[in-house]
């Protein structure tokens, strides 16, 4: 998937928004709390990073070219350094995936502000 494409995917998910964090990193959050991390090496996509299930961490990170995430992993984020790990649909469907288990983690109040 090129950058253009996840980025607007992302980004089209209800109140996504981005930043340019910790160098060369887009860092996807709702309500502040991050739920896509896409590192780049200019404007090619080096890695992507994203919340998920326990179920899903194990399964995923027993794919080739993808790993637990670095300082992140205790949190059940996976990191894929190779995209043909996984397809465009699937890594749709995944960062859909981390976006409702970070949105259903905010607290009640921010969840009703943002419409569920």
């Amino acid at each position: 998937m090129r950058l253009p494409a996840l980025r607007h995917f992302a980004l089209g998910l209800p109140h996504a928004t981005v930043v340019k964090q910790w160098g060369e990193n887009l860092v996807f959050k709702v309500a502040g709390k991050m739920f896509l991390i896409i590192s780049l090496d200019g404007e090619l996509i080096e890695a992507v990073g994203f919340k998920c299930g326990f179920a899903d961490f194990a399964r995923l990170t027993d794919i080739d070219g993808i790993i637990p995430a670095p300082y992140l992993a205790r949190a059940s984020w996976v990191q894929v350094g190779d995209l043909g790990a996984l397809s465009a649909a699937a890594l749709e469907e995944q960062v859909r995936a981390s976006y409702e288990l970070v949105k259903a983690k905010l607290p009640k109040k921010v969840r009703v502000e943002l419409g569920g």
